[in-house]
């Protein structure tokens, strides 16, 4: 690797560069998408620009290789910065802006264009983040998951994880879209129930734009408690072909993007990770193994009508490193509780617009399939089917249709629309777990179908010579599984949002609403005695309320500061019968979350603080730094507020980004988490060995929940990257260092069974035990990173 990159590097630096690039562009009415002529557009920070010609098309010469944005004003509209987007000289590129007409005069505070998004429905916990900072952020990998940690309220763990954990919320409580379609799964290796994994599926290629949503929610985003993250992908180039390859942290990937006839474009992609091969060389436990493909095709009949169709899909496997000769404490803790998994996963979607002079309507269509396997033998000894501790096989398919309509009424705006899904899930679960004192069989095969609906509706005006942005948004959601949920008044969800501009720079923020989310459907499909327990226990929908507020500040149009504090309160999460603990602490894990007997009676609540300062130079200077002062609580068994097991109390994350000359960049981050509660292990029902046998790991002292609490957490990662703009090619180098300093973070201790000489395991209290032994455990490594990526 070290040669090809030496090598590499060598070659083109001794091409000659391209100094100038192209980008054209349309400019059309956002809601009629009728083109907009002679609208004036310029490259933000610079002198360069030009008008759009009769059917509101331009096109911007001489422009340096890199990131840009484009400014957009004209006449009757508000004035525009687009998204971010990258111009070559080895390809012209192409951007969509859309312009919103404003019907009143302002005279008293005049609003600038800005690259930080606020809407009427959402002017607070909106953040918007533009494809630079997910290419050049440091640690990350262009993972837009682990972008999204460096981003007030959102909770990163030192385990190499992606879950999405916001403002004390669980990681089951997110929810995204991809262009419009719902996605429930875009981590590799999903836990089952909630949203995380080690690897993010979404490749950085298709990135556009993303919206991140930690509160404000629009009327017409359901099901999501603590956070909606929407994933806006490019438009593949209508000129010719481009082909992209890229090596990354991880895996290989191939992108290719580019026109089909004179209305069609598409971009596809295939990643194939090496993570099996690398993990093998390392002697490491477990060897993971993904592939996935994602594509978009976009049609544009007329200027009143087209069709989008995104595909997302992903292949897993997680096998066990067998072959390790004398392992050591680490590896026997991990090799004696991984099962083997074997997971895929896949989305389908399309997307219908049709225009009218003072309106569009959606539709939406797609299909999600998820197949999760698992199993495992004790002490991974498969010789016999009678040595197999776990035998697990699920499936969820849902197919979803949602239509919306959005109208500009003189001066207010209206969505309004309805979604209905149908559900499939089925669960083929064998296993044997320890409560209490004795062992409980489950053992079921179920198939649950459902059928999910929502209706929605949002207004928004803006009042006081333009001062004062309203917006109020009522849903109503039910679904057919029992008679807790079938009523829509039961899930009345209102919200209701305001924004009062005190001077062009400065404006007061406020939201507060009450929303709605479905348990897992491994909570929904769990079966005792061949019946829906749940359902007989007349299981409900949680249900959360916001109370946000917050001062914003924007001395220009690229800095940003911004002070919010939230309240949150949740009512009937469910609660484990067995553990007697709130599903609101589980789920950063791997495996299945919810697959067992609750009741709706869990409450909870989560508040705080947050400040973020962002700076979005066009000179290619990028800072963000994100303060987050979070409690969250939940109810243990006695009804009494306790720690959850997302109160970190504090979350502190910079990141700063700068081009130098000749196409250098170098960034850095340091993240701080404040010490995550834990809860200690139940060393007395461990050690029992039918307790043990059945599982192969420790037991959590449920008792003691979170009772104890792992020391802070902190990294310093760094990132170099090197990009080379030729005629016809564009190549990028990056070196990604995560850990730096190499911190070990506390984690909870390994347990393993003692060993006599012979290698067998010590027993106790006359064979009833196993004598077990502790080891302090610590994650942390300094873990550097070369990537490649090559695009003609």
């Amino acid at each position: 690797m070290k040669v090809l990159f030496t090598f590499l590097f060598f070659l083109f630096s001794i091409l000659t560069f391209a100094q100038e690039a192209s980008l054209k562009g349309k400019v059309v009415d956002a809601v009629s998408n009728e083109p907009l002529p002679f609208v004036n557009v310029v490259v933000s920070g610079t002198s360069i620009g030009t008008t759009t010609d009769l059917d509101g098309n331009f096109l911007l010469n001489g422009l340096q290789p890199g990131f840009v944005r484009i400014e957009a004003s004209f006449v009757g509209y508000k004035k525009a910065i687009s998204s971010e987007i990258e111009v070559s000289a080895a390809n012209t590129n192409s951007i969509e802006i859309q312009l919103e007409q404003q019907k009143e005069q302002i005279d008293e505070v005049t609003v600038t264009a800005s690259p930080f998004r606020k809407t009427p429905e959402s002017p607070v916990s909106l953040r918007s983040i533009g494809i630079g900072e997910i290419e050049k952020s440091p640690g990350a990998n262009r993972d837009i998951s682990k972008v999204i940690q460096s981003f007030a309220g959102v909770q990163s763990t030192p385990a190499f994880r992606n879950d999405i954990i916001i403002r004390g919320g669980g990681p089951s409580e997110s929810r995204f879209y991809l262009d419009g379609v719902e996605v429930p799964f875009i981590n590799h290796f999903a836990t089952q129930g909630a949203s995380g994994g080690p690897v993010g599926i979404i490749n950085a290629d298709f990135l556009r734009e993303v919206n991140y949503y930690s509160g404000a929610f629009p009327a017409k985003r359901g099901n999501a408690l603590s956070g909606v993250l929407e994933f806006f992908q490019v438009d593949g180039n209508n000129d010719k072909l481009k082909i992209q390859g890229t090596l990354g942290a991880s895996e290989v990937a191939a992108t290719l993007d580019g026109p089909i006839g004179e209305k069609t474009t598409f971009v596809f992609s295939a990643r194939r990770s090496y993570l099996q091969f690398l993990f093998s060389v390392l002697e490491l436990p477990f060897l993971p193994n993904f592939t996935d493909t994602q594509f978009k095709i976009r049609t544009r009949f007329d200027k009143k009508n087209e069709l989008t169709i995104i595909g997302l899909g992903a292949f897993d496997v997680f096998d066990l490193n067998l072959d390790i000769e004398d392992p050591d404490e680490q590896q026997k803790y991990i090799l004696s509780q991984i099962p083997v998994n074997e997971q895929w996963s896949y989305t389908l979607g399309a997307v219908y617009k049709h225009f009218k002079e003072n309106s569009y309507q959606t539709l939406v269509v797609s299909r999600s399939h998820l197949n999760n396997g698992a199993y495992k033998y004790f002490d991974n000894d498969d010789s016999s089917e009678e040595n197999k501790i776990l035998d697990y096989s699920s499936e969820e398919i849902e197919n979803k249709i949602r239509f919306e309509n959005t109208l500009r009424l003189n001066t207010f705006k209206l969505n309004f629309g309805a979604n209905f899904d149908f559900v499939t899930y089925k669960n083929t679960t064998q296993q044997r777990r320890f409560y209490g004192d004795e062992i409980l069989n489950v053992n079921y095969d179920a198939k649950l179908d459902l059928v999910k609906y929502g209706l929605f509706t949002q207004v928004s005006k803006n009042v006081l010579n333009e001062r004062l942005a309203l917006s109020l948004g009522i849903r109503a959601d039910a679904n057919n599984y029992a008679e807790s949920m079938n009523n829509p008044l039961e899930q009345f969800s209102p919200r209701f949002s305001a924004s009062y501009s005190l001077t062009d720079k400065w404006s007061l923020n406020f939201n507060t609403g009450k929303y709605y989310q479905l348990p897992s459907y491994t909570t929904l499909g769990f079966e005792e005695n061949n019946v829906f327990v749940n359902r007989e226990n007349k299981l409900k929908y949680i249900t959360v309320d916001h109370l946000i507020a917050g001062l914003e500040f924007r001395p220009r149009t690229t800095v940003q500061f911004s002070l919010e504090g939230f309240w949150k309160s949740y009512a009937n999460y469910p609660f484990s019968v067995k553990d007697q603990i709130s599903l609101a602490n589980k789920g950063a894990d791997y495996g299945v979350v919810g697959d067992e007997e609750v009741i709706s009676s869990s409450e909870g609540r989560a508040y705080g603080a947050e400040f973020q300062a962002r700076v979005n130079s066009t000179k290619g200077f990028n800072f963000n730094l994100s303060y987050t002062l979070v409690r969250s609580e939940f109810q243990d068994a006695t009804g009494e507020y306790i720690p959850s097991s997302w109160d970190s109390k504090h979350l502190l994350n910079v990141t700063t980004t700068k081009d130098l000359k000749k196409n250098w960049r170098i960034g850095a981050r340091w993240r701080f988490v404040g010490g995550l509660p834990y809860t200690p292990y139940d060393m007395e029902k461990s050690s029992l060995v039918e307790a043990w046998d059945l599982k192969g790991s420790p037991y959590l002292d449920y008792s003691k929940l979170n009772s104890e609490r792992f020391s802070a957490f902190h990294q310093l990662d760094l990132r170099v990257d090197k990009s080379f703009y030729l005629n016809k090619i564009t190549a990028k180098f990056y070196l990604d260092i995560q850990n730096l300093y190499n911190h070990q973070a506390e984690q909870q201790d390994i347990v393993i069974r003692a060993e006599d000489a012979n290698g067998s395991f010590v027993l106790t209290d006359n064979g009833s035990r196993y004598k077990l032994e502790t080891y302090k455990n610590t994650s942390g490594t300094v873990l550097p990173t070369i990537g490649i990526i090559i695009e003609f």
